[in-house]
């Protein structure tokens, strides 16, 4: 049903308007990003990056400098374990240093898979975390969904997500690959479901009568068929 995920990501921009990522885009800043938060969230992170870059930098020079000590406290506005996150954020910088020679951009210009398996090498990197920097790098148009809601396609689309958490993940990048191939239209989508997931379309309690696109999706139709709107 190529036609009915153009209609989903219309009504839900309409909705919620067009969506930029706050976090940055170039590949070892977007790693640097994504531990200055924990549990991860944009809010923390942003917390996180603003007291890490005004405190000590987010330049590889200058967190290679820095003691631990002085990155676990730039890095506590962000949440919890800072001094883990601190450590983390070091074994980062030297893996770009060591293994990319400086230059992690340089280093992903290679086919897909492997650019994934590089970026997997990082800390708490999975394949979702790979294939997020590599669409918003613009490396390539990979069918990335958000990590923390590949139910929300699932659900709009087929009813129901899966238990098990791969299962969903796939299933909701088999509908991305729907999307035009292009890095643009699947950022697009990227967001929006994010937003999605996090406004309304959330794993537990999901808030369907709110939902501007209750009458697309097929959980919402489930429910009104089997015990009732939701």
């Amino acid at each position: 049903m190529p036609a009915m995920i153009f209609k989903t990501l219309e009504a839900l921009e309409g909705f919620y308007g067009q969506q930029e990522p706050p976090w940055p885009t170039d590949p070892y800043l977007h790693l640097v990003w994504l531990h200055c938060g924990y549990p991860a969230s944009d809010e923390r992170c942003a917390k996180g990056w603003e007291s890490l870059r005004k405190t000590v930098g987010v330049e590889p020079d200058r967190i290679m400098v820095a003691s631990l000590p002085q990155l676990t406290k730039a890095l506590s506005p962000g949440g919890m374990v800072p001094a883990v996150r601190a450590r983390r954020l070091k074994d980062v910088v030297h893996r770009v240093i060591e293994d990319c020679g400086g230059d992690l951009n340089s280093a992903l210009a290679c086919p897909v898979p492997v650019a994934r398996k590089l970026l997997q090498r990082f800390p708490n990197i999975a394949e979702p975390g790979a294939d997020r920097i590599l669409l918003f790098a613009g490396i390539s148009p990979v069918a990335a969904v958000p990590s923390n809601c590949p139910h929300v396609l699932v659900r709009i689309m087929r009813g129901r997500e899966r238990e098990n958490y791969s299962a969903t993940y796939q299933e909701a990048q088999q509908e991305i690959q729907n999307l035009p191939e292009s890095v643009a239209a699947r950022i697009r989508a990227f967001l929006l479901l994010k937003r999605h997931g996090q406004e309304l379309c959330k794993r537990v309690k999901p808030k369907c009568p709110q939902c501007p696109i209750r009458n697309l999706c097929a959980f919402n139709r489930g429910h009104h068929r089997g015990r009732g709107a939701v």
